[in-house]
C-alpha cells in the first residue's frame, strides 16, 4: 500500500486533468446507459401505440446520448492518455535524476539490461496504475451510485440487488484474480528484467560468443528464461480468461435475476410494464463500468512490483553526496605564465576567461593528502595512506603493476568515489566542499575505458564543449593524431562511429577521447594508459603532441608503459595501494628498486 499511495504523489500535479479524464469516463458510461435504457424505453413504448408527440422526447434523447456517448469516449481516452504519458514523461525524468548521483558506484551493482528494463520496461508499467486501476475504480464507484439511484426509483429491493451483482462483479472477481496470481506479476517482471540483460550480453559479446563456439550455450540460457517467462504468461492468461468469463455469468446473471424478479412486481402494477426492458438493459450496460476491474488486481500487483523494482534503487543512498553550500573553486597563490606559454588557446567562457587563462593554468594545484581507501568496508584497501601533490603547471606519472591502484586515483580525484581516510585538496581547498560541477569542470581526464556514444564523431567531441567551432575541431584533432583518418572518411565528422565506438579500431577510439579532452580545455589534465591501445609510432608521435600541450597545465598521467617518463616532473611508483619509490626518472633507475627492474623488463620486451 505504500509503495501504492508513493505511486499516486506523481499524479498530484496532474490532478486536475485526472479529474477531469474520470468524469469524461463517467459520461460516456452514463450515455451508454442511457442510450440503451431508453431505446428500451422508447421501443416498448412505441408498442402500446401513444401518440407521435409523447416519444419526441425519448427519441430527443436516444439521439443525444449516442451522440454523447462516441464525444465523451473520444474525449476521454485523449485525456487519459495525455496524462499518462505526461506522467510518465515526468517519471522517467525523476528516475534518471535520481540515478545519476548514484553513478558510477552504486549502478556498478546492477547488470545493463537489468537497469534498462527498470528505466524503461519499468516506468512505462507503471501507466496502468492510472489507466487501469485509478481512473476504473473511482468511475465503477461513482457508475456504481448512478446504477443504484435509478434502480432506486422503481424498487430499492432492485437496487440492492444490482449493487450487489456490481460489487462481485467489480470486487469480488478482481480480489479472486488477486489472490491466483498472487507473486506473479512481481516474478514476471523478474524474468523479463533478467531476459533483457541476458539478451544484451549476448549481443554485446557476440564475437567473443562465436570465436570461443559458446553461442548456443547462451542460446540455450535464453530460451531456458524465456519459457519460465512463457509459462507465467500463460498463467496469467488463464486467470484473465476466468475473470472474463466469471464476468459474462454474472452480467446474464444479474439480468436474469432482475427480470424475474422485476415481473411480479410488474404483474401487480407496482411498476409499469413499459420499463421492464429499461431495468433489463440498464444492468447490462452498467457493467460496462465494472468489467475493467477483472484486471485491476493483477495490473496492481505488476505495477506494485515496478515500482518496488524502482524504488529500490532511486532510494539508494549515494556513495558521493555533494556539499549543501559548495564552495567557489578558490584561485591559488603561485608563479605566473604568460598565456603564450601555454599553448593553444580556446575559451569556453567569453574574453574573461581569455585573458586570465595563464593565471588559471598555472594556479591549479592536486593534493592527495593521507589518502586510504577500499570500495566497499569488507574489501581490502585499494590505496593506503598515499601523499602526493601536482603542482601547478607540473607533471606528475603514476606508474605501477596492473591493480595497484592507479585509476582508483583517478576515480577520487573526480570524486567518483570519497576517500575512506584523508583529504584530496583543489588549490588548498578539500574538493569536499566544492560543488561536483565545479570540480569536475577543473579536470580533463582520458581514461583508458572512455565511453564513446553512438553518435558522430562531432557528436562525441561536442560533449566536451557544446559551442565549440570547427576550426577548433580540427586543432584537437590534429593534435591527437587524427585529423588524416577524419579526412579519409567520406562524411567527415558526421561519420557516425557506433555504439561504444565500435566502427573505430582501439587506436582510433583512444585518440577521439584523447581530443575531447583536449577540447574540455581544463586547467588539470589526467591522462589514464591513453597510448594503452597504440602502435609505437603513434604511441610517441602522440606523446611529442601532449608534450607541448602539457606545459602549463597540472598534468598527472597514469600507466604501467614507462615512455617518455623522462619529460616528467616527478613519478610515484604504486605497488599494492602504496608509493614504494618517488622520485625523477634518472633518480629511479639509480635507485635500482621496482621501477628500475620494470623499466629492464619492459626494454627487455620492446627491444
Amino acid at each position: 500500500m505504500k509503495i501504492f499511495l508513493r505511486l499516486l504523489s506523481f499524479l498530484s500535479p496532474f490532478r486536475w486533468h485526472v479529474t477531469l479524464a474520470i468524469l469524461l469516463g463517467c459520461v460516456m458510461i452514463a450515455s451508454n446507459i442511457g442510450l440503451l435504457g431508453m431505446a428500451a424505453y422508447l421501443i416498448a413504448a412505441a408498442a402500446l401505440g401513444p401518440l407521435i408527440v409523447m416519444l419526441t422526447l425519448p427519441t430527443y434523447i436516444v439521439r443525444l446520448m449516442g451522440v454523447t456517448r462516441a464525444v465523451s469516449r473520444y474525449s476521454e481516452r485523449l485525456q487519459a492518455h495525455s496524462v499518462t504519458f505526461r506522467v510518465l514523461a515526468r517519471l522517467r525524468t525523476w528516475v534518471y535524476s535520481r540515478l545519476e548521483p548514484l553513478a558510477p558506484a552504486h549502478l556498478l551493482t546492477y547488470r545493463s539490461g537489468d537497469l534498462l528494463t527498470r528505466l524503461v520496461a519499468d516506468v512505462d508499467e507503471l501507466q496502468n496504475v492510472y489507466l487501469r486501476v485509478v481512473s476504473p475504480v473511482i468511475t465503477a464507484i461513482i457508475i456504481g451510485l448512478v446504477t443504484f439511484g435509478l434502480f432506486s426509483i422503481f424498487s430499492t429491493m432492485l437496487a440492492w440487488i444490482a449493487l450487489t451483482f456490481l460489487i462481485i462483479a467489480g470486487f469480488g472477481v478482481p480480489l479472486l484474480a488477486g489472490a491466483l496470481a498472487h507473486g506473479l506479476g512481481k516474478r514476471q517482471l523478474a524474468l523479463r528484467a533478467q531476459l533483457k540483460a541476458q539478451i544484451v550480453d549476448s549481443i554485446q559479446g557476440v564475437q567473443d560468443l562465436l570465436a570461443y563456439g559458446r553461442a548456443g550455450d547462451q542460446r540455450q540460457k535464453i530460451t531456458t528464461l524465456d519459457n519460465e517467462l512463457k509459462r507465467v504468461q500463460q498463467r496469467m492468461a488463464y486467470i484473465s480468461g476466468l475473470q472474463q468469463a466469471l464476468n459474462d455469468a454474472l452480467m446474464n446473471l444479474a439480468l436474469w435475476v432482475i427480470l424475474i424478479l422485476a415481473i411480479p412486481l410488474v404483474t401487480t402494477r407496482f411498476i409499469s410494464g413499459v420499463y421492464l426492458g429499461f431495468l433489463a438493459l440498464i444492468i447490462l450496460a452498467s457493467f460496462e463500468a465494472v468489467q475493467p476491474l477483472a484486471q485491476t488486481f493483477q495490473f496492481l500487483g505488476h505495477s506494485v512490483a515496478a515500482g518496488e523494482r524502482l524504488f529500490r534503487i532511486t532510494d539508494a543512498t549515494p556513495t558521493v553526496i555533494e556539499s549543501a553550500s559548495p564552495v567557489p573553486v578558490p584561485v591559488s597563490v603561485g608563479a605566473r605564465v604568460e598565456c603564450s606559454e601555454v599553448g593553444y588557446l580556446s575559451p569556453r567562457q567569453g574574453s574573461t576567461r581569455a585573458a586570465c587563462l595563464g593565471d588559471r593554468y598555472a594556479c591549479t594545484n592536486l593534493e592527495f593528502d593521507q589518502v586510504s581507501f577500499a570500495y566497499t568496508p569488507n574489501e581490502s584497501e585499494v590505496l593506503h595512506e598515499i601523499s602526493f601533490q601536482v603542482r601547478p603547471g607540473n607533471c606528475v606519472a603514476i606508474v605501477g603493476p596492473s591493480g595497484s591502484g592507479k585509476s582508483t586515483v583517478v576515480r577520487l580525484a573526480l570524486r567518483l568515489w570519497d576517500p575512506t581516510q584523508g583529504t584530496i585538496r583543489l588549490n588548498g581547498q578539500n574538493i569536499r566542499e566544492l560543488a561536483l560541477d565545479a570540480l569536475r569542470d577543473q579536470i580533463g581526464v582520458v581514461a583508458q575505458d572512455t565511453y564513446l556514444f553512438n553518435d558522430t564523431l562531432r557528436g562525441n567531441l561536442l560533449l566536451a564543449r557544446p559551442g565549440a567551432s570547427d576550426d577548433e575541431l580540427v586543432r584537437v584533432l590534429d593534435q591527437a593524431q587524427l585529423n588524416e583518418f577524419v579526412h579519409q572518411l567520406p562524411k567527415g565528422l558526421e561519420t557516425w562511429i557506433g555504439e561504444q565506438g565500435l566502427r573505430l579500431s582501439g587506436g582510433e577510439r583512444q585518440r577521439l577521447a584523447i581530443a575531447r579532452a583536449l577540447l574540455k580545455d581544463a586547467p588539470i589534465l589526467i591522462l589514464d594508459e591513453i597510448t594503452a591501445n597504440l602502435d609505437p609510432l603513434t604511441e610517441h608521435a602522440l606523446l611529442d603532441a601532449l608534450d607541448g600541450l602539457m606545459q602549463g597545465r597540472t598534468t598527472l598521467l597514469i600507466t604501467h608503459r614507462l615512455i617518455a617518463m623522462e619529460r616528467m616532473d616527478e613519478i610515484l611508483v604504486l605497488d599494492y595501494g602504496q608509493i614504494r619509490e618517488r622520485g625523477t626518472h634518472e633518480q629511479l633507475l639509480a635507485s635500482r628498486g621496482l621501477y628500475q627492474r620494470m623499466f629492464d623488463i619492459q626494454n627487455g620486451i620492446f627491444i
